[in-house]
């Protein structure tokens, strides 16, 4: 599979730049959505969650944003990845190429976008007086886990979505579900400690952590369970591949 996806490496370039692109094609501020969006987010619950629920996190809109932008990155990913073999129907009934290349180039433009978008935390961070430290030198260790974890989701999400449609209804109902089972909004200390290995079943959980980590606390990430996400991300990765390619057979009829 890897040598199929380094021949046909230019089409996947193509489309990652294609995804970027074609994501703010015919808006005015174009790739600067990158910024405002999760802006505009962190906005609205930087004033629910300190005014109306007594939120009292220090820096709290700093430690949103930290939240807000890994969040992001999935959502994107998944949404966009889960459609993908369906949005594209109309070239894979006309041409060969590695199906594989439609969910890679997904979660990798949305990766891209993800390190667009991350001046946004170094400037809250020097400006909330947070500042900066090495530790943020680990954040593409973080977001290559979060990358993996991904690819393997919208492997298989995207392989299944082209046989039962239903598919893409109930993973977007599931992730706006996981968004307040994740500590994006809140800190996990919340949470009696007992209680917190149910949050941790969640592995975005320690990896806004372990964003947080290096960006709001400075200091080092838990790297033993971001290991264990690291190997399970790994592990979903290649049972998403073999998902994807007993199911891709039939692409061009399904769609």
């Amino acid at each position: 599979m890897i040598n199929r996806i380094y021949r046909y490496r230019e089409f996947l370039k193509t489309n990652v730049k294609k995804d970027i692109r074609g994501k703010y094609k015919g808006s005015f501020l174009g790739v600067l959505w990158s910024f405002i969006n999760p802006l505009l987010m962190a906005l609205v619950y930087a004033i629910v969650f300190p005014f109306i629920l007594k939120n009292s996190q220090s820096n709290y809109v700093t430690f949103i944003v930290i939240g807000i932008l890994p969040w992001t990155f999935l959502t994107t990913v998944i949404q966009q990845g889960t459609f993908c073999i369906i949005a594209n129907g109309g070239i894979i009934k006309k041409v060969y190429f590695p199906r594989e290349i439609l969910p890679i180039s997904v979660a990798t433009s949305g990766l891209v976008n993800f390190f667009i978008a991350l001046p946004i935390i170094i400037l809250f961070c020097v400006f909330s007086g947070l500042g900066l430290s090495w530790y943020a030198l680990l954040f593409p260790l973080i977001a290559l886990t979060q990358y993996i974890l991904l690819l393997g989701i919208i492997f298989i999400s995207s392989a299944i979505n082209v046989y039962i449609r239903d598919v893409e209804y109930i993973i977007q109902f599931m992730v706006n579900m996981l968004f307040y089972g994740t500590p994006v909004l809140y800190s996990a200390t919340l949470f009696p400690a007992k209680y917190r290995w149910i949050l941790n079943l969640n592995p975005m959980t320690t990896l806004i952590n372990s964003y947080r980590d290096i960006f709001y606390y400075q200091k080092f990430p838990d790297f033993t369970m971001l290991g264990i996400v690291f190997a399970c991300s790994a592990l979903l990765l290649f049972i998403g591949i073999n998902v994807f390619k007993k199911l891709e057979r039939r692409f061009a009829e399904e769609v």
